[in-house]
């Protein structure tokens, strides 16, 4: 077992323990605090794949990150109401049951992921990066500009969504359920970056030419990659609506892509754990400095800007050293 995958396991474990030692000191506050970081880590981990894997800059992924919240409050609001969704042609009945909204979120993050990526992967640099953004913008105001679904001041889910046999109105008892499926994605990360896919998509981002030239076509491998990502991401968004109970154009903007970014940049781009790392980082930030001041970005700033001068491979990259290749 290499470093990295042994510190990997240390931090999900750490992550797993906090809001278990918060109940035991009286802190129920903690299990909430504990489940917004395995939320923002695994939509982090689906980022990494398509930025850490892939070189893909995406400036763009809380628009996955939005609509997949936006299909738990639609399904939630309908079956609450006892209205299906009218398409027109068809119809389809609301739910409250988590499985179902997540195949959902994650059906609409990768269709829109597909479409996005269709257009903004036939450009590199910069230019990708700005189309991300402006996808990613479009999205977002017409999520404000859609007054069927709350508009501007957002979409209220009654009551937390369910999940068969589990009372998630537990705070512990969803915690476990955002963990476990933070725990998937990190094995689907693994999995992918050990994969020959894997292999083939950090080929692209080093020299797509040679990848080209052995038969590979670099676009169609980063497409996937940039799919697999926003399905991740879409996921997450449904999870974080139900935490907050509640849905708004504010997860679409961004400032809440350039979170995923800050989050990735601060825990490792391209390691399994990055993701994790960074959001326990940011979310204690935001926590504890933020009681003190309204500026507690500032500081937040300072660290990420030491993390790129002078850990270029993030926390985990100080910790576990640089990764090992073959």
């Amino acid at each position: 077992m290499s470093r990295e995958t042994a510190l990997s396991i240390v931090l999900v474990l750490v992550l797993l323990a906090i809001p278990y030692a918060a109940l035991e000191l009286g802190k129920p506050f903690y299990v909430t605090l504990a489940t917004r970081m395995a939320i923002l880590a695994l939509a982090a981990v689906g980022l990494n794949i398509a930025l850490g894997l892939g070189g893909l800059v995406s400036f763009g992924h809380a628009a996955f990150f939005g609509v997949g919240g936006y299909a738990a409050g639609i399904l939630a609001s309908h079956a609450f109401a006892g209205q299906p969704l009218d398409f027109g042609l068809f119809s389809l009945p609301g739910s409250k049951t988590m499985p179902v909204i997540w195949l959902v979120a994650v059906a609409v993050g990768g269709l829109l992921a597909a479409a996005i990526g269709a257009i903004s992967l036939r450009t590199s640099g910069v230019y990708f990066i700005m189309i991300t953004l402006a996808f990613a913008q479009m999205t977002y105001y017409f999520a404000v500009s859609w007054p069927a679904y709350g508009g501007e001041d957002g979409l209220s889910i009654t009551l937390r969504n369910g999940f068969p046999g589990v009372n998630t109105l537990v705070p512990i008892n969803f915690f476990l359920i955002a963990w476990g499926l933070l725990v998937a994605a990190l094995v689907l990360f693994a999995a992918l970056k050990g994969s020959r896919f894997g292999a083939a998509l950090q080929a692209a981002r080093q020299n797509e030419v040679r990848v080209a030239t052995v038969g590979i076509e670099p676009y169609r491998i980063r497409l996937a990659a940039f799919v697999v990502s926003g399905m991740i991401t879409a996921l997450a968004g449904a999870l974080y609506a139900d935490l907050n109970r509640f849905v708004s154009p504010s997860m679409l903007s961004w400032h809440m892509s350039g979170e995923f970014i800050v989050l990735i940049i601060l825990g490792g781009v391209g390691r399994l754990a990055g993701p994790v790392a960074g959001a326990m980082l940011f979310v204690l930030f935001e926590f504890l400095l933020g009681g003190l001041t309204e500026r507690w970005q500032f500081f937040l700033g300072l660290v990420l800007l030491g993390v790129v001068l002078f850990a270029r491979g993030g926390l985990v990259g100080v910790v576990a050293g640089r990764p090992r290749h073959g």
